[in-house]
C-alpha cells in the first residue's frame, strides 16, 4: 500500500460502509499517533499537536484548514494557546473511512514539516 500521506481523498457519496474495526486497527498502525474513540456520532480519531504559543498553534490550524480545502475533506479543529487538536471523521456515512487516515497522515507530515520549519 502506498504511504497514507501520499494518497489522494476519494470523494465519499455516502453510500459506501464505514471501515470494519479490522479495517480501523490497520490504519491506526499507520498513524499511530492518532487515538480512536466514539463520539456520539460515530468513531473518528483524534490527535493533539503541541506548539511553543498561540501564535504557531493558530499557523497550524490555518495550514491544516488548507489541507482540508484542498483534498474537499474536513476535520473538527479546536486551536488553544500552544495545543491544537484535529479529529477526523466522515459525516456522510458517520464513521470513519480510508480519507480520515489519509489525512491523519498528510496532517503528522504537516505537523513534521511544521515542527522541522520552527526550530
Amino acid at each position: 500500500m502506498d504511504k497514507l500521506h501520499m494518497q489522494q481523498c476519494k470523494p465519499c457519496r455516502g453510500d459506501e460502509p464505514a471501515l470494519t474495526q479490522d479495517e480501523i486497527e490497520l490504519f491506526l498502525e499507520q498513524v499511530p499517533a492518532w487515538k480512536l474513540y466514539q463520539a456520539q456520532e460515530g468513531p473518528r480519531i483524534t490527535r493533539g499537536f503541541s506548539f511553543d504559543d498561540f501564535s504557531q498553534a493558530l499557523s497550524f490550524t490555518d495550514r491544516v484548514g488548507q489541507l482540508a480545502e484542498q483534498q474537499g475533506h474536513h476535520p473538527s479543529i479546536t486551536t488553544e494557546w500552544g495545543k491544537v487538536k484535529v479529529s477526523w471523521w466522515t459525516h456522510k456515512i458517520s464513521g470513519l473511512h480510508t480519507n480520515d487516515f489519509i489525512m491523519a497522515s498528510r496532517t503528522d507530515k504537516l505537523y513534521d514539516e511544521f515542527s522541522g520549519a520552527a526550530s
